[in-house]
């Protein structure tokens, strides 16, 4: 066990319309927001902006999360909902590619058409959202993230790099022992916080930084970096690429056949993107997650049998990104406690909240979960350590 993200708290008071602005390029009066509000309360739904990517190179992500979100929020209005009100999801593209989401957010906010916002997206998004909209409503971000998010307001609740990298890096560093590393993510915040902790997790270790490049999303062509992990005689690469660009390296990888030769370790491919890679592309492959679908817990075999009795055996594949939804939903409910505000004192006492990985908001605002490394065989991850 061990700590995975700091949240924040602030006192958050809900169907408070706020202050108005234009929207659909009409000037709602004061009165007409209000009355909507008012509409929706009687109609007894609570609405959340669920923001996840439905495009661009994070869109792999999109039907997990869409479904993931869609059983907490049955299980959630089997009940009382939220504040005994029915749970209301609105769901926004919030991919990397998605303009403007800030400033539709604000507009629906404003308007007090959304009364929360769960959303699971790229750092840079939330950055962007934060900055619109934070501490107006309350907003779970609920995947994988650099850390250090404090915005009131905002409750991160995914596992942070250092958690990720440290044990894992450590782990493989008393087998393989790798020690020429190179560092490769996209061109925004979370490779570059992460590839810095990593730096110092391989120097502690005994390892030595040889290459660090970034690329830009959308990325198809690898072989300049594939060349410079040749040149440098890496034996190691940390791969802070997501989505679908994160497919089309480890493919490329593959075909240079430097899969078994060259160790691979990321925080962030889960199984839709296992798939994608493809079966015989994944010799090397090491994941540190805080939740994959092989995991053999009693919480996680009711959550599959859940989800499955839910959307069948086609449903999309459940995954670390997707499975955070779910948990940011009920960690939203759990949060408000039926009071329709949670206030920096209440915070601070423990919070327990529906989550297939048994995770815990312990007291002072400090979430706790187990954290996993797996390797993948061919279309499938064994865990083979928990830390």
């Amino acid at each position: 066990m061990g700590q995975i993200g700091r949240v924040s708290a602030t006192t958050v008071a809900f169907d408070a319309p706020g202050r108005f602005r234009p929207f659909g390029g009409v000037r709602h009066a004061r009165r007409a927001a209000e009355d909507r509000v008012l509409t929706r309360a009687r109609e007894n739904k609570f609405r959340i902006a669920l923001c996840v990517p439905m495009g661009g190179s994070d869109g792999i992500w999109g039907p997990s999360c869409l479904a993931s979100a869609r059983l907490a929020e049955a299980e959630l209005n089997r009940f009382d909902g939220i504040n005994g009100r029915a749970c209301e999801l609105v769901p926004m593209d919030a991919s990397n590619t998605a303009d403007g989401i800030e400033h539709r957010l604000s507009e629906l906010v404003d308007d007090g058409e959304v009364d929360a916002l769960v959303g699971m997206h790229i750092s840079s998004v939330r950055q962007r959202i934060t900055g619109a909209v934070g501490g107006r409503i309350p907003y779970v971000y609920t995947c994988l993230y650099e850390g250090g998010e404090t915005t009131p307001g905002v409750y991160a609740i995914g596992e942070t790099s250092a958690r990720q990298l440290r044990p894992s890096i450590a782990w493989l560093s008393e087998r393989p022992r790798p020690r020429r590393w190179m560092l490769v993510g996209n061109d925004y915040v979370w490779p570059r916080v992460s590839h810095r902790i990593a730096r110092q997790c391989i120097a502690e270790f005994g390892g030595e930084v040889v290459a660090e490049t970034y690329v830009p999303f959308g990325t198809t062509d690898y072989s300049e970096v594939l060349d410079l992990l040749r040149k440098t005689r890496c034996d190691t690469v940390l791969i802070s690429i997501v989505g679908q660009d994160a497919v089309e390296f480890n493919r490329a990888f593959a075909r240079a056949g430097l899969s078994g030769k060259v160790l691979r370790l990321s925080c962030a491919i889960e199984e839709n993107q296992l798939l994608a890679i493809g079966a015989g592309n994944t010799e090397n492959l090491h994941v540190a997650l805080g939740y994959f679908a092989a995991l053999e817990t009693d919480a996680n075999h009711s959550f599959k049998e859940r989800y499955q009795g839910r959307f069948g055996e086609r449903a999309p594949a459940l995954n670390s990104i997707g499975q955070s939804l779910y948990e940011g939903m009920h960690f939203l409910a759990a949060l408000l406690d039926g009071t329709g505000r949670r206030s920096a004192h209440a915070a601070a006492a423990p919070l327990a909240y529906s989550s297939a990985r048994d995770a815990v908001q312990s007291g002072g605002g400090v979430n706790h979960a187990p954290m996993y490394l797996a390797r993948a065989e061919d279309l499938s991850f064994r865990v083979i350590k928990r830390f």
